[in-house]
C-alpha cells in the first residue's frame, strides 16, 4: 500500500509554542529546576554522621527533597599523596567506608535509593558500631554483591579519587566537614540552615515545609559551629 505523501516542511502546520512548552513541563524533564545541593563529608566524622542522620534525612520526610537535587561526596578531609595513596582523617576504616559509600552511590545513583544505606552506616558510626556496616544492605534491601565487587575491584578507590579531586577543587576551599553547598553557594558555618537556602533558591511552587524558612536565613543568628565540625586542618590519624 502506498504511503500518503507528507507535506513539505515549510507547509506543515506548526504547533503553538506555549502549549508545546506546557506539554514538555508535564514531563520528568522539569525536574531540572531542582536546587543543586552537594554535601561534602567523611564517614567517621561524628558531626557529618549526626548531620546526615538527624538533619539531612529530614528533607525526605518533609517534602523538601522534591525541590532538591542532592549529591553526597564522601571524601572530606582526606589526603592524596603523589603516588595516589589515600589517607583518611579517621584512619583506614574511614577510607574503607568512604569507598563503600561511593560504590553504593554509583550503583544506585538515585538519592532516594542510596540515602537510606548512607544513613544506616552513619547511624552505626554515631554509635561506634561501624564494623557492622554490612548489615545496612539487609536493612535497606540493596544488593550486597554489586557493592562489594565494586569495592574489591578497586573501582571504589577510583571513585574516591574522583571525589578527592572535586573536593580539593572547591572554591573557596572547604575549611571543615560537613561542607554544604546549595545552588553553588557554600553555607560554611550556617550549614544546619540548609533547608532555608534550598527553599529560597527554588523558583517554583514551594512545599509546605518551606513556609517561613526563607526568612530564617536573615533572622537566625549565625552562631559559630566550630565545635560541630571536623576541621580540614586537623592532623590526619
Amino acid at each position: 500500500m502506498a504511503m500518503a505523501s507528507r507535506p513539505p516542511l515549510h507547509r506543515r502546520r506548526r504547533l503553538p509554542l506555549v502549549p508545546l512548552l506546557v506539554l514538555l513541563c508535564l514531563s520528568p524533564g522539569c525536574a531540572a529546576g531542582r536546587v543543586p545541593v552537594s554535601v561534602y563529608y567523611e564517614t567517621l566524622c561524628p558531626f557529618c554522621s549526626a548531620f546526615v542522620v538527624n538533619d539531612l534525612s529530614r528533607i525526605f520526610r518533609d517534602g523538601i527533597f522534591s525541590i532538591a537535587d542532592l549529591r553526597l561526596v564522601p571524601f572530606g578531609n582526606g589526603r592524596v599523596s603523589a603516588d595516589g595513596t589515600v589517607t583518611c582523617q579517621h584512619g583506614e576504616d574511614e577510607c574503607q567506608l568512604n569507598a563503600i559509600e561511593a560504590c553504593v552511590i554509583r550503583i544506585w545513583p538515585d538519592a532516594e535509593q542510596h540515602f537510606p544505606f548512607i544513613q544506616c552506616v552513619e547511624h552505626l558510626a554515631l554509635t561506634r558500631k561501624w564494623d557492622a556496616w554490612q548489615s545496612c544492605f539487609h536493612e535497606t534491601g540493596l544488593a550486597y554483591q554489586p557493592a562489594i565487587d565494586c569495592y574489591n575491584s578497586g573501582y571504589g578507590r577510583q571513585l574516591v579519587l574522583q571525589y578527592a579531586a572535586e573536593t580539593n577543587a572547591l572554591q573557596p576551599p572547604h575549611r571543615f566537614v560537613p561542607w554544604v553547598v546549595v545552588n553553588g553557594k557554600p553555607l560554611g558555618d550556617d550549614y544546619m540552615n540548609f533547608e532555608a537556602y534550598i527553599c529560597s533558591a527554588y523558583d517554583g511552587k514551594l512545599p509546605k515545609a518551606c513556609k517561613g524558612k526563607h526568612l530564617a536565613i536573615a533572622q537566625e543568628t549565625k552562631a559559630s559551629r566550630g565545635d560541630k565540625v571536623c576541621p580540614a586542618s586537623k592532623t590526619i590519624s
